[in-house]
């Protein structure tokens, strides 16, 4: 069949049966609106796009067969419609070719033949959106990806949407890796998703449902791409069970989720997510697995097909016409305002502000390739960014969570910066909230030889730093045992508990600290501009 998982061949929808894969590839040839009913509901045709186009071609079986009885027509078409209520792209595609029934077979068989042909357009320009909108949330880095359920061929007629994205940004050689959800209890991500991403020769890794969070929250994953069943006017989303608590994790750690569909799943006339009707389904597909039984005879079950993920959680829905409305930032970059219960930043919030500035600090030059480094305080522990890590492509995942009182790491998958004992010396010097280390041009120069401090005399930016007419800053010896320069530090602040809020280390850069990330980066951006007037003057005090 190609790249096209439906056809019309020799009247009857011809479809690969995917009650069979992955381990065999089978035909199904379809040929009754019972068959059509059959198939939708045993989850041999699936994915909302599929289905309402399977759904048009039942009508089409029921138009050839009942020939001008309208009314016979239209009890088939009601049956198609319900076989399964919560995803709306089967309604619309029956409803679609229904309105041309008066005008006979061949019309309404016409008409199902457009859905096809479109379907496959649609999808790419569903797919192309939403790659361009990954990469400018996630730029310049290969991505990690997680999905859910199967989006790709299978659920629609041609290439997908959530798993079509996933296939543009391959070919554009952005994707790392794909995180496979297995999506319990009928597994298609395991058996469908797997299947189409080898065939593509795609990187992927299958994980259980519930292992989602913890490769959030370890720091593997860029970005959520999902597709839906009913989008609703507000903007709630109707998709395969586990969706919702993914978005939930993903809301949690700062980390965009992304839903990629059709128009046609869009569905005005619903107001909100409370007004979805969820299928449950039978409670064999929990209580057995490979038709054999896990779970003690008469247990019973709550086994709901589909959530629905409200709006607030959803950075986007991406359509064949873009994005819908505005990207919710609440759900990217805004996270770094939220705070944990102790009123302290988390440590994804803080990931993400220390994320871009450090994008910022690089794009000046001040952090190139993988030096410097950035932390900030959360309670008696501290976010710093990872090591061996270009400071152009962070994201929050990048970080690392060392305790204070004695550098050792207590989270993340990277390790800690290199300097992160100078970090936690001004933390436990100071009242710090941030600490930035940066390798800019002029400051660097004027520390090259320089003895135990540096004094500036004169300037306006003193008083950036907290001084007035003259400040002396100190230097510190650039040891390759770098806890050794931390306890260096941390003596020389407890002896001068009225030092400025910044140092040299020789040749290696300035330190500055504050009550902010962004004072921070002011009190060192001060000590550049002072050291650049300085080399432009040839003033120098030792």
């Amino acid at each position: 069949m190609g790249e096209s998982s439906i056809a019309w061949v020799d009247g009857a929808v011809v479809t690969i049966d995917q009650r069979a894969l992955p381990h065999e590839v089978r035909e199904l040839r379809i040929e009754t609106v019972d068959e059509v009913i059959e198939a939708i509901r045993t989850l041999a045709v699936r994915g909302a796009p599929a289905i309402g186009v399977t759904g048009a071609f039942g009508v089409v079986l029921a138009a050839r067969t009942y020939g001008g009885d309208l009314e016979k027509v239209r009890v088939e078409a009601e049956r198609i419609a319900a076989a399964r209520p919560t995803a709306v792209n089967l309604a619309w595609g029956v409803r679609r070719v229904l309105a041309k029934a008066q005008e006979g077979p061949q019309a309404v068989l016409d008409e199902a033949l457009a859905m096809l042909d479109e379907d496959g357009r649609v999808n790419r320009a569903a797919a192309t959106h939403a790659a361009d909108l990954v990469q400018r949330l996630c730029p310049d880095r290969p991505l990690r990806l997680l999905t859910h359920c199967n989006t790709g061929r299978l659920a629609t007629t041609a290439f997908g949407t959530a798993l079509g994205a996933i296939r543009v940004l391959s070919a554009r050689g952005a994707v790392a890796d794909v995180l496979v959800d297995e999506t319990r209890p009928l597994l298609q991500g395991a058996r469908l998703t797997a299947w189409e991403l080898a065939e593509a020769g795609i990187p992927h890794r299958l994980t259980i449902d519930s292992a989602a969070a913890w490769a959030m929250a370890t720091g593997q994953v860029d970005c959520v791409l999902v597709g839906a069943d009913r989008i609703t006017a507000d903007g709630s989303v109707a998709n395969k069970i586990g969706t919702y608590g993914l978005a939930v994790a993903a809301g949690r750690h700062g980390i965009p989720f992304i839903v990629v569909a059709p128009e046609s799943t869009r569905d005005p006339g619903t107001a909100t997510g409370a007004e979805i009707v969820v299928e449950e389904r039978n409670a064999g597909e929990v209580t057995h697995v490979g038709g054999v039984a896990t779970a003690p005879g008469g247990t019973e079950v709550f086994n709901p097909a589909f959530d629905v993920t409200p709006p607030d959680l959803v950075t986007a829905v991406v359509t064949e016409n873009g994005v819908v409305g505005e990207v919710n930032s609440q759900t990217t970059l805004s996270v770094a305002e939220a705070e944990n219960e102790t009123g302290e930043p988390s440590s994804w919030a803080s990931g993400t502000r220390i994320a871009a500035l450090a994008r910022e600090l690089y794009a000046r030059g001040w952090m190139p390739g993988t030096a410097g480094n950035i932390s900030e305080r959360t309670g008696d522990s501290a976010v710093i960014t990872g090591s061996g890590l270009s400071k152009g492509e962070l994201a929050a995942s990048d970080m690392v969570t060392v305790r204070i009182a004695d550098s050792q790491q207590v989270s993340g998958t990277r390790r800690p910066s290199a300097e992160t004992a100078i970090h936690t010396a001004v933390y436990r010097s100071t009242d710090a909230a941030a600490v930035v280390h940066v390798h800019s041009p002029h400051a660097t120069a004027q520390s090259v030889g320089a003895r135990k401090a540096l004094r500036f005399t004169g300037y306006e930016l003193i008083k950036g730093l907290g001084a007035t007419e003259t400040v002396d800053i100190p230097v510190f010896e650039n040891h390759a045992d770098v806890p050794r320069i931390g306890a260096d530090i941390e003596r020389h602040l407890a002896a001068h508990p009225d030092a400025p809020p910044v140092l040299f280390i020789a040749g290696h850069g300035i330190t500055a600290w504050g009550a902010s990330l962004a004072q921070a980066r002011d009190r060192a951006e001060c000590l550049e501009a002072m050291c650049e007037l300085a080399t432009r003057t040839g003033r120098r005090e030792i």
